[in-house]
């Protein structure tokens, strides 16, 4: 036989959850029905949409404030326009974003390029200008030991930049680069000096270097 005490228990509602207890179980939705942890994951997605290549959005805006030759307020406002801008509009021609590594190797690495930019220039000057200059062209195979696609393009670029050698062929089956170089007379140290001053920093920068870390 049932008694009355029983049947008041079972009629009555359960008691509420404890507030804490409510909160933790159950996190309070957004607008969008999401749930409020969710809010910083998806701003950080949209960080990394805009930001995927921090690198490039800086020098875009370096260089565009070397050739205003100003950091006035509205260039320096349209440089970050367009070191956000553009790596957004080219994304899809940038592949995955590339995080560089030995950060230390690179500012020795810009001087180097641009030393060398200069004194190939005063060369390139002296041919040009010296009637007795006897200049001896020559095509030089560069075997690459630097694999990253990214490294290889800045190499050639980086050839190229250099007044008196241009990168003409870039062979990713074969690994080679092949330079046509104005004045070159001996082509196997001219390679050396390519592989030695340009390929191990870009190889150290890219994370193929001995030593550095995976």
């Amino acid at each position: 036989m049932t008694r009355p005490a029983d049947l008041a228990a079972a009629a009555s509602p359960p008691a509420p959850a404890s507030p804490g207890v409510a909160a933790r179980s159950n996190p309070p939705a957004g607008p969008g029905g999401a749930a409020r942890s969710d809010v910083p994951a998806a701003a950080a997605a949209r960080r990394r949409r805009w930001f995927t290549h921090p690198v490039l959005s800086l020098l875009l805006a370096v260089v565009w404030l070397l050739l205003q030759q100003s950091v006035a307020p509205a260039h320096l406002l349209s440089a970050v326009v367009l070191g956000i801008v553009v790596p957004r509009l080219v994304l899809a021609f940038l592949g995955p974003p590339t995080r560089p590594r030995a950060m230390l190797v690179m500012l020795p690495f810009v001087a180097i390029v641009l030393w060398d930019i200069v004194v190939s220039n005063l060369a390139v000057a002296r041919i040009v200008l010296d009637p007795r200059s006897d200049p001896q062209p020559a095509w030089v195979p560069v075997e690459l030991d630097l694999r990253h696609p990214l490294g290889v393009t800045l190499l050639a670029a980086i050839i190229t930049m250099t007044p008196g050698t241009v990168s003409c062929v870039v062979d990713e089956a074969r690994g080679t680069i092949l330079v046509h170089a104005l004045d070159c007379g001996d082509a196997a140290a001219l390679a050396a000096q390519i592989k030695a001053r340009y390929e191990e920093p870009l190889r150290r920068i890219f994370g193929e270097g001995n030593g550095d870390p995976a």
